[in-house]
């Protein structure tokens, strides 16, 4: 594991040198992309898979946040954008297109010494909302309610505030610019409130049931755990990839990546 995340660590590296220099996506044997902080697991997994499997390959991984992603297919800076949201009817209608790859939970997590473990999806809306200001008000402690979540153009903030009906409505005490940021500062507070991909969840924070439904590989799937959104693979409408980044597109969608797919916390389209 140590081994594999420092060689994403230099291929994420190597993905931001080459767009500084020559641009992503120019290599016949480069696999360039960019975007979600939240595919980090999924993307990362099935790019040292593939390097594996094709002797001479580069596949890089840019992390810039779901818009980002989009604007830099879109802009012909990386081969696939990576979008932990639904492409909005502008962004198709300006050339680029779609393809889901599988489906996440967004988890709702608390710090592991809050004692609330089970939430409505509609109390969760209000307690981002601010009408819920206290831990007390919801079966906690009685502290105020620190609420985290992410920066505007985020894919899961644009998921969690779809889903709970809260957009243009939340009021953060923090906005932070990635899953890790989320999860690290909810880890350190036991008052905080925040959402986080569910694939990179970690034992540090405590992922809350949401009506009851615990948040997993088996709830998604199923539908039961509402809180979910597609992890996304963004292209070019009228542009064809490289012959490289198309075996990987086709690849990553094939049966044959489910297990990577599942194994990163993620639940397989097909």
């Amino acid at each position: 594991m140590r081994m594999m995340k420092k060689m994403i660590s230099v291929l994420v590296a190597a993905g931001m040198l080459a767009a500084v220099t020559a641009g992503c996506g120019n290599s016949e044997k480069t696999v360039a992309t960019d975007g979600s902080t939240s595919m980090e697991k999924v993307i990362g997994a099935l790019g040292e898979a593939f390097m594996e499997a094709n002797e001479g390959v580069s596949f890089t991984y840019n992390p810039t946040g779901s818009g980002t992603g989009i604007t830099a297919v879109s802009e012909d800076r990386c081969d696939i954008g990576l979008s932990s949201r639904a492409l909005k009817d502008t962004e198709k209608e300006s050339g680029l297109t779609e393809t889901v790859l599988a489906y996440d939970g967004i988890a709702i997590i608390v710090n592991p010494q809050n004692p609330v473990a089970d939430l409505e999806v509609e109390t969760v809306a209000k307690i981002y909302t601010g009408e819920i200001k206290n831990w007390s008000e919801v079966g906690g402690n009685d502290a105020e309610i620190v609420l985290i979540g992410r920066e505007a153009g985020s894919g899961t903030r644009d998921g969690f505030e779809s889903i709970t009906g809260t957009k243009e409505k939340c009021v953060y005490r923090q906005e932070l610019t990635s899953t890790g940021d989320v999860i690290t500062t909810v880890a350190q507070n036991p008052d905080a409130i925040g959402y986080a991909s569910l694939a990179s969840v970690k034992d540090s924070v405590k992922a809350l049931k949401i009506g009851g439904v615990t948040p997993s590989e088996k709830t998604i799937k199923d539908g039961s755990y509402v809180i979910q959104r597609p992890f996304v693979l963004v292209t070019k409408t009228d542009k064809k990839l490289s012959k490289t980044a198309q075996k990987f597109f086709d690849w990553a969608l094939s049966a044959e990546a489910n297990d990577i797919i599942t194994a990163a916390g993620a639940v397989p389209v097909n």
